[in-house]
């Protein structure tokens, strides 16, 4: 299974390459080559093993963002309860 996440374009590195936000204080430089459209600061991308595959609408991506919060914390509940045994 293939996983991406999105992430909020917060600069520009070098030509091909941005620091993306992925919340939560997590940010990781990501190569913008795949893109087959423009991509400026405040851009919603998607993410997936280091490369921005497509552009996302804010409200898509914050919704997939909440989605995942649920499943952190689903695991997270899975986790401590398996170390209470």
């Amino acid at each position: 299974m293939c996983l991406a996440i999105p992430a909020q374009v917060m600069k520009f590195i070098e030509d091909n390459l941005v620091l993306a936000d992925f919340g939560k204080g997590v940010r990781r430089e990501v190569s913008i080559a795949l893109m087959p459209e423009e991509v400026e600061v405040g851009n919603w991308i998607l993410i997936h093993t280091g490369y921005a595959v497509s552009k996302m609408e804010p409200e898509e991506a914050k919704e997939t963002l909440a989605m995942w919060e649920e499943i952190w914390k689903l695991e997270d509940q899975s986790e401590s309860s398996s170390t209470d045994l």
